[in-house]
């Protein structure tokens, strides 16, 4: 780890791909020296947090705000205020309050757990066609990891089945951008789709889809979406709604491949199918760290300041290998008690997806086992591909042959 002499910066532009593979020895490191640093990534500097106490503090501290617009000096390459900028994830109380209101009538246990025969449904026929490959070899991305989540969400929405890959492209670059130029160009994409599609569902008849239920919700004192704030929230929806699950799926396959002592395990006992989801969301999650915050004012973690104006980044992954709160932290462990990682977030901000995440995440792999017996890693684990940035973790391929 490259400490920049003179200003205390921690570059983790260097060593990138190593980073990238495998951020976990770093963010050890990191935290052994404190709570806070300051660093330099690719899109520039911010101020990471660190360690389980640290992270849930920050996610659960009004004084890091989540609107970029309240920022003096947080400057934003676009003019003005996109409609896709406009959702949960980029408000505070009271319009944050407002707008999860309204959203998550759609997302209780009871919606959720009616959801269950159609997820079966999508993951047996995923299984058949995968399984049917003459060679016994396929992409597990490309396969049931992606398809299953994304077909789910884009149903749920409302979105019809031609766009799904292009919503794989356009998820793909904002979150792990190529270039500013292509992630802007994906931005504009899904932004003017969702515009599209929110005025044909508001001049047809009513449909049974999300998104038409939060076009015609109120909340009892009248209050609905406005239009910016349809599209901002189908944004999230689309995005946060297949993404988590894509990674949950594939890292914690990995997960189990490459500890075979606990897949044996599994096998045989499939109590323990919940907690090989919990400990898969715990060592090596889908979302590596939240989405940004802004101090508004000094903000001090154990004796370490975060000065105000600054772009603050929680990082998750760090809180989950946290030898503090898990012991062995870097054993993956099945049998490991208990829910208390933070992989979903904390606070007010916590994912309201996270009962269809795991929903999804169990049958994904209630289905590996029960219909791939042999399965195997079809690639050396040093190969693969992950995604760059350190919001999303996750390969860009995961081969298997069973």
């Amino acid at each position: 780890m490259l400490v920049s002499e003179g200003t205390g910066i921690v570059d983790l532009t260097v060593d990138a791909e190593e980073f990238i593979a495998d951020p976990y020895p770093r963010y050890a490191e990191l935290r052994e020296r404190g709570a806070v640093h300051r660093v330099l990534t690719e899109a520039g500097e911010a101020y990471l947090v660190v360690g389980y106490d640290a992270v849930r503090e920050a996610l659960n501290d009004s004084r890091l705000t989540k609107d970029f617009r309240a920022m003096v000096g947080v400057r934003r390459p676009e003019q003005g205020v996109k409609p896709i900028d406009v959702h949960m994830l980029t408000t505070d109380p009271p319009d944050h309050t407002r707008l999860r209101k309204l959203v998550a009538r759609e997302f209780t246990p009871r919606r959720v757990a009616a959801l269950e025969p159609r997820v079966q449904q999508i993951t047996d026929d995923l299984m058949d066609a995968m399984l049917a490959a003459p060679d016994r070899r396929a992409d597990l991305m490309d396969g049931l990891a992606y398809p299953l989540p994304m077909t789910m969400i884009c149903e749920l929405l409302g979105v019809p089945d031609r766009q799904r890959d292009d919503f794989r492209r356009w998820s793909n670059e904002i979150l792990s951008p190529t270039s500013p130029e292509a992630a802007g160009a994906a931005v504009a994409a899904i932004e003017q789709y969702m515009d599209e599609l929110i005025e044909d569902k508001r001049c047809t008849a009513p449909a049974d889809d999300l998104l038409s239920a939060l076009i015609r919700t109120r909340a009892e004192d009248g209050d609905q979406l406005s239009h910016h704030e349809l599209i901002g929230t189908a944004f999230l929806l689309l995005i946060a709604g297949h993404e988590t699950t894509v990674n949950l799926i594939a890292n914690g396959t990995l997960a189990l491949l490459r500890h075979p002592e606990q897949l044996a395990a599994l096998r045989a006992d499939r109590s323990l199918l919940d907690g090989a989801v919990e400990e898969a969301l715990r060592y090596d999650g889908p979302v590596e760290g939240a989405t940004f915050r802004y101090s508004l004012e000094d903000v001090d973690y154990g004796g370490a300041v975060i000065p105000a104006g600054s772009v603050v980044h929680v990082v998750l992954a760090s809180a989950g290998r946290d030898p503090k709160r898990f012991p062995a932290p870097d054993a993956f462990d099945i049998r490991r008690a208990g829910q208390s990682h933070v992989a979903f977030g904390h606070g007010i901000h916590f994912c309201l997806g996270a009962p269809l995440a795991r929903l999804e995440g169990r049958i994904a792999f209630r289905a590996l086992l029960d219909r791939c017996p042999e399965l195997a890693l079809d690639a050396d684990p040093g190969e693969l591909e992950w995604r760059s940035g350190l919001i999303i973790r996750g390969v860009r391929r995961l081969p298997v042959r069973w």
